[in-house]
């Protein structure tokens, strides 16, 4: 192998192009002249919460191993610390102390996936033997490790979410409303579909494309009592299958793509017929192939309506993630700024 961890790369994969150790693909493209940019898209100075509240969508029917917050509370002397009066140590004091702790599942809510969050069973050495691999050659084992894998230290040792964190995610967001388009009706939304939802909006390097599709609406809606049939059988989502979105993708330059949807591609994907295929077709062109992030369960409604009584697509959007490090993905709470 060379400086590189890879000898082989997927066809049309961006690994290496950004150095032999990048962690962070497309979000290298955020310059500061990206950023000036961005910085005027706010003339009204007014701003969105683009986050469902983070116990949403509520318990775990829509995927099984996600499951809301948890929340604990620690014992401090003879009680806990939350109403805590610290007269109960000292006389003299008036002060009332809260706090908690919370397990939180990174990927349960608003959240972004790190690029640790899928990889391919690749032959990334030319030797004929598939590997668990991630972007830019990194591996299954070695770099991102799991409970199963041998050694001390584990989670996303490389491209984990803290390499989002620190590369400062603020930009200009441009959003597609595909809800105007095909209502709350499932839909495959492929190249022409998105096109026609942009209506001739400009794309720069640099963008994050944004898709109001209503599903976290209906989300909201069921008031934390999801049902799966339904919410599987509503909204469009990207056609991860469709060539042409995959193509315009990579020659776009944006450098994530974030959905109010569950997966922003249409899962399950079409059928691609017999043989061998990835599952997540956009995730792995995205996340795998190009280093470009992917944010989920995004909230996008009340700025799809300002932006439409404004005839105005695109907005000043800052969206980091925690700095958690060795994580797959985070928790987000993004802002978009008009």
């Amino acid at each position: 192998m060379s400086d590189t961890h890879w000898t082989i790369r997927p066809e049309g994969a961006t690994w290496g192009d950004y150095g032999p150790d990048d962690q962070i693909g497309r979000m290298n493209l955020l310059t500061p002249d990206v950023r000036l940019r961005a910085s005027r898209e706010i003339r009204a100075g007014r701003s969105f919460c683009l986050s469902l509240p983070l116990d949403y969508p509520g318990g775990n029917a829509l995927l099984a191993h996600r499951s809301e917050p948890r929340f604990h509370y620690a014992a401090r002397g003879d009680g806990f610390n939350f109403n805590y009066a610290l007269a109960r140590m000292s006389p003299c004091a008036c002060d009332v102390m809260s706090d908690e702790a919370v397990t939180l599942d990174t990927q349960y809510s608003t959240h972004w996936d790190a690029l640790a969050h899928v990889g391919a069973l690749f032959d990334a050495d030319g030797n004929g033997q598939e590997e668990h691999v991630f972007y830019n050659g990194f591996r299954g084992g070695t770099h991102v490790v799991g409970p199963e894998d041998p050694g001390v230290q584990k989670g996303a040792l490389k491209l984990g979410i803290e390499n989002l964190a620190t590369a400062c995610v603020q930009t200009r967001g441009v959003l597609a409303d595909l809800e105007a388009h095909h209502g709350r009706d499932r839909a495959y939304v492929g190249y022409d579909g998105l096109m026609r939802a942009l209506d001739g909006a400009e794309i720069l390097p640099g963008d994050i494309l944004c898709l109001h599709t209503g599903f976290a609406d209906l989300i909201l809606s069921m008031k934390k009592r999801p049902d799966p049939e339904i919410l599987a059988n509503a909204c469009a989502g990207l056609d991860g299958r469709d060539d042409r979105l995959l193509n315009w993708i990579t020659d776009s330059g944006i450098v994530a793509i974030a959905a109010d949807n569950f997966a922003v591609e249409a899962y399950p994907a079409r059928d691609p017929g017999p043989g061998r295929h990835v599952r997540l077709p956009l995730h792995h062109h995205c996340l795998f192939k190009l280093g470009v992030h992917l944010g989920e369960l995004w909230y996008f409604s009340d700025l799809a309506a300002w932006l439409k009584a404004n005839g105005r697509v695109s907005f000043h959007l800052s969206a980091p993630p925690l700095r958690l490090p060795g994580a797959t993905g985070s928790p987000v709470t993004p802002i978009a700024t008009v």
